[in-house]
């Protein structure tokens, strides 16, 4: 029986996705960890149960109105929760900011600074005082009219766009348009419109050359195709566009990142004319405070700007002391969680995952809130073990508070300091969903079945492995990239390599951007590419056949994108399927088994299985479909089966399951078995990409690159492939990677987890800290050399990880 003053969260009959019937008591006030395996229920338990409990409660208390104009979470599968307080989350978002995204807006710090221009600024006789919204490049009223407020234009000229003038139009002189059937439709448009398109572009005349590139008409003509023999093609109406407007269309507009690049390379950036980069109006760059104007205090460093704002408050007006305290106190957390070298006009997509994090922690630990539970998602993800010191600190100072921290983690030096652990297992999907520990941390040294337990206590040292020796080499020179600055770097081939470093310190860069950059330039014979431009030189390339590039973005943005759709075991399925007698007999393809298109999909929820069931001002609630009752099929599709299971039965299988039920299919096969090899046996073959974490999608699509037939010499890169996963995770992934080595490829990982380096033939530690006191390659050789490297902040933590 539980008082009004229990000290602790209670809850029993927890069944949310895989959750078997959990009770669990846990204390308040404590750092409180909930660890497993991926997959196993802890993210159900602390986020889909106790936090979407919390926040329900909290909706209950909101005016229905307004419930209406809220995102609402639905209410959880769980018996009771007593004890509750209200509860903040701190979920990892994995979505990309966009190019007007900056340090000040992640922060708010830049609303702040704009208010102290806006209240307490110093203006020219005369002049109007202006709204805090003018100092923002992001509002019509702030942004310089001639960049709209990005300060930089892109340009491009005749030698970007043509760089051959020998070649005729149809011969491809323009090498900004687009390739196939694009491309020729504007040489035929051309053609339509009466310019010669077989003249070499040198002997054009000058007032057409200029038309053809830079135009802004988009005349519409009648176009007559050359007839292919055998092919018919009927004329159409083709409209035409400049190759200057479409490089700034595509570069603007496209989603493709290859096609972004593409459009680069045409292109020239440089500071605005108008606004000088400051992105701003004249009349809000007249205003200054301690002197500087507000784009000069958002271009320094928050450290500095620390500085100039606590002389300038001390002896000014109150409004100034205000809003300047106000500035000081936000600045402090974020450089207390080391993140002072960032300034304010960083924009968000140069940022590292880590850095990213750290600045949405820090947001929204300046609330000043107590008495409630802050529950959140792998905070160390992301960060060099020399990072998770500081934000452990943080993590403590929020406990002392007043405050509850409930943190799902897999960091075990972030769990040997819970007071509190929750251990969920023991494996994942339907072998998991039981509390197995629920207590200190000590504790769980007395359960056998943890998967968490060996790692936690260091039970199994990893064993002592002799680093491969590099095939060869490649050799970047004179890198030049974000604060990576005068760097040259050395990739050795044949083996596995981990680069290491603190947030921000520029590995990203050098492996993300300029290496991939250089090999994806090569592969693609276009040169000079972005990575080109990011190095002086780069030797060493040809020995790379193939460049593979890991990340953990989502496999797809919507649940109809799952498991069996991206990794292309789906088709197998819906062919074997459509080979069955009863589909013959109906002459059912392929297609009918598809849940994308008409046909044999249900259509009344288009093939989703749930419908949308809109409630006013409750949260709005999905509801099985009432005539597929979530199969996503009509009764006739549904009536075809494969060895007794019907399609829909089939997606409902877990990918263990499935690799029984496809025994002896090649095609299901091998896709299910690189699946099992990465640790994926748990999920089901349709589980929506939605539902997938960051890791379980880079595992998906690292299985989906070793069902492929290797040609050549492959290099892999993969950016912290260990980023929510348990150490369990980790040694199966280890395994796999460690394989494609061994079979003659190359493996580079930028890595914070230094079981996973101390386990690598070569490591290039990057430093020694972030933003501009980084981007020095600090050190560089086996595990052990840089375990001994003076002036590495990695140092000692993988000397600490080659002991164990």
């Amino acid at each position: 029986m539980s008082s009004p003053h229990d000290p602790y969260v209670r809850v029993r009959g927890a069944r949310e996705h895989n959750l078997k019937n959990v009770r669990v008591d846990i204390p308040r006030d404590t750092l409180t960890v909930f660890t497993g395996v991926s997959g196993s229920g802890k993210s159900s338990l602390a986020f889909g149960t106790i936090y979407a409990e919390a926040q329900r409660r909290y909706f209950e208390s909101v005016a229905p109105y307004a419930r209406r104009l809220i995102h609402q979470v639905g209410a959880p599968a769980v018996g009771e929760i007593t004890g509750l307080p209200p509860a903040v989350s701190l979920e990892q978002r994995r979505s990309a900011p966009g190019a007007r995204s900056s340090v000040g807006t992640v922060t708010t710090l830049s609303n702040s600074l704009r208010m102290l221009f806006s209240r307490a600024g110093d203006y020219p006789p005369g002049a109007e005082r202006l709204d805090s919204d003018s100092f923002s490049p992001n509002t019509a009223v702030g942004a310089c009219p001639e960049c709209h407020g990005l300060g930089r234009i892109h340009r491009t000229d005749e030698e970007l766009l043509v760089p051959d003038p020998s070649l005729s139009i149809r011969e491809g002189a323009i090498a900004a348009w687009p390739g196939a059937w694009q491309g020729k439709n504007l040489r035929d448009v051309l053609d339509a419109l009466g310019h010669d398109v077989d003249r070499p572009w040198r002997e054009l005349p000058g007032e057409d050359r200029e038309w053809i590139l830079f135009t802004d008409e988009q005349p519409v003509v009648t176009v007559h195709p050359v007839r292919d023999a055998g092919r018919i093609q009927r004329p159409y109406q083709g409209t035409y566009m400049s190759a200057r407007r479409y490089v700034l269309h595509t570069f603007a507009d496209t989603r493709s990142r290859a096609l972004r690049a593409k459009a680069e390379r045409f292109l020239t950036s440089a500071p605005c004319p108008v606004c000088g980069g400051s992105r701003l109006r004249p009349e809000a760059m007249a205003v200054t405070f301690a002197g500087r104007t507000i784009a000069e205090l958002a271009g320094l460093p928050l450290s500095a700007l620390a500085e100039v704002l606590s002389g300038a408050g001390a002896g000014g007006e109150e409004t100034a002391r205000v809003l300047t305290g106000d500035l000081l106190a936000r600045i402090g957390t974020v450089t207390e969680l080391g993140l002072g070298y960032l300034s304010l006009d960083r924009t968000a997509p140069t940022l590292s995952s880590g850095e990213l994090q750290r600045l949405r922690l820090a947001t929204q630990l300046r609330s000043g809130l107590f008495g409630v539970v802050y529950v959140l998602d792998e905070p160390s993800a992301g960060l060099h073990p020399a990072d998770t010191e500081a934000l452990l600190g943080v993590l403590g100072r929020l406990k002392e508070a007043g405050n509850s921290v409930f943190v799902v983690e897999h960091q075990m030096d972030v769990v040997r300091r819970a007071d509190w652990l929750v251990d969920v297992g023991p494996l994942a999907g339907e072998h998991g969903g039981r509390v197995l520990h629920s207590g200190p941390p000590e504790g769980l040294a007395q359960v056998p079945e943890s998967a968490t337990r060996r790692f936690l206590f260091d039970e199994e040292p990893a064993p002592v492995r002799e680093p491969r020796v590099p095939t060869g080499w490649i050799r970047l020179t004179g890198v030049e990239r974000h604060n990576v600055r005068g760097v040259d770097a050395a990739f050795p081939l044949g083996v596995f390599t981990a680069v290491t470093g603190v947030s921000g310190s520029g590995k990203s860069t050098l492996v993300g951007q300029v290496l991939a950059g250089v090999l994806a330039d090569r592969q693609a014979g276009e040169e000079p590419g972005p990575g080109e431009r990011y190095c002086a030189a780069a030797t060493g390339l040809e020995a790379v056949d193939r460049l593979v590039q890991v990340d953990q973005k989502p496999i797809g943005r919507t649940p109809r994108s799952n498991l069996a759709t991206y990794t292309g075991l789906f088709d197998a399925v819906r062919k074997l399927f459509a080979r069955t007698e009863t589909a013959r007999e109906r002459g059912y393809g392929a297609g009918r088994f598809s849940f994308n298109v008409s046909g044999g999909r249900c259509e009344t929820c288009q093939g989703e299985g749930f419908v949308s069931v809109e409630l006013l001002f409750l949260p709005s609630t999905y509801a099985p479909c009432p005539d597929c009752h979530g199969a996503r099929y009509n009764p006739e599709t549904l009536e075809v089966t494969l060895d007794g299971l019907t399609i829909a039965q089939v997606l409902d299988l877990t990918v263990e399951s499935a690799a029984s039920f496809f025994a002896g299919t090649p095609a299901a096969e091998r896709a299910l078995t690189t699946l099992l090899e990465v640790g994926l046996g748990y999920l089901r073959l349709g589980q929506p990409a939605t539902e997938l974490s960051g890791g379980e999608a880079q595992r998906i699509k690292l299985a989906a690159e070793l069902q492929r037939t290797r040609r050549g010499h492959t290099l892999y890169l993969l950016d912290e492939p260990t980023t929510g996963l348990h150490p369990a995770d980790v040694e199966v992934l280890m395994r796999q990677l460690h394989s494609l080595v061994d079979a003659g490829s190359t493996v580079v990982v930028v890595e914070h987890d230094m079981a996973v380096v101390a386990g690598a033939d070569q490591v290039i530690d990057l430093g020694p800290e972030g933003g501009d006191r980084g981007g020095r390659i600090v050190a560089s050789g086996t595990p052990a050399e840089v375990a001994g490297a003076a002036g590495s902040r990695t140092a000692p933590y993988l000397a600490r990880a080659l002991r164990r």
